[in-house]
């Protein structure tokens, strides 16, 4: 059995045939699936999907880069989504650094970059997205949760504040792409590693070098569907199913066999949720 701990099924993509999507994925032995929420109605979305379907879980939370967009009053609806029962994570939340306003021309609070110093701009856009983060933070720590996080460009300032949460909660570095030095730190740091279809890349050598040298119990498997279908899907829509090739992927620059992989990431998955 493999968990997807990460798919986006609330996306304009899986409109049509969301049931078929999820039958498939039981069919190829993907038996749960964690659908995040990167907003507030993203996260109402998950909620209502996860109460249809029983192999279904929520996580709920605001993207960073989608922040701007919610408004300044979206916490507060936030908080009472995540106390439904399905609801097992905080998330996606983190710091994307990636695409600063000075870089993308685009506007913030109504103005663009060139009517104010770009500078300040940057400043004040990485601002708004630490003190969301640290909110979803401390929500997480409330309610007992783990979070999921989205980190781009923004590794020391993203450490930085989740080490102030060190023994309250633990986080999952989804989609990780970074090196085996970097991923020890977050494991030191009581945290974990999670693992795309980009393992698949013929240019990913960074990516299955780590997953070949992480501990057993420290990663997790995920789709981050509609997004990043391994090989030989690439160009096409992901889905849960295809967790499959990416636990495939890694049972072979691990040298185990696919069972191990999925009996141990399924192990780490339901303690990291708390799944029964």
């Amino acid at each position: 059995m493999l968990i997807d701990t990460h798919a986006h099924l609330d996306e304009l993509e899986y409109t049509l045939d969301l049931e078929t999507v999820i039958t498939r994925a039981a069919d190829a032995g993907v038996h749960r699936v964690l659908s995040i929420g990167t907003g507030l109605r993203s996260s109402l979305q998950v909620v209502s999907l996860a109460e249809r379907f029983p192999s279904l879980y929520a996580v709920v939370g605001v993207h960073p880069t989608n922040i701007e967009k919610e408004g300044g009053d979206f916490f507060e609806q936030l908080q009472e989504v995540a106390l439904h029962p399905k609801v097992v994570a905080i998330g996606e939340t983190g710091l994307d650094f990636h695409c600063l306003p000075s870089k993308s021309g685009a506007p913030l609070h109504g103005r663009s970059s060139k009517e104010v110093d770009s500078a300040a701009v940057d400043r004040a856009y990485k601002s708004l997205q630490v003190r969301v983060f640290l909110q979803h933070l401390d929500l997480a720590a409330q309610l007992g949760l783990n979070v999921v996080i989205h980190q781009r460009d923004a590794w020391e300032d993203t450490w930085r504040l989740l080490a102030r949460y060190s023994g309250r909660l633990q986080g999952v570095f989804h989609c990780f792409g970074g090196t085996i030095e970097q991923a020890r730190e977050i494991i030191t740091g009581g945290h974990l590693v999670s693992f795309t279809g980009m393992v698949t890349f013929n240019n990913a050598e960074t990516i299955r070098n780590t997953a070949a040298q992480v501990p057993p119990d420290a990663y997790m498997v995920e789709t981050d569907c509609p997004y990043l279908s391994p090989v030989p899907f690439r160009g096409k829509r992901c889905e849960p199913a295809y967790v499959r090739i990416v636990a495939e992927a890694i049972s072979r620059v691990r040298r185990e066999g696919l069972d191990a992989v999925a009996r141990q990431t399924t192990a780490t998955a339901k303690a990291f949720f708390r799944l029964k």
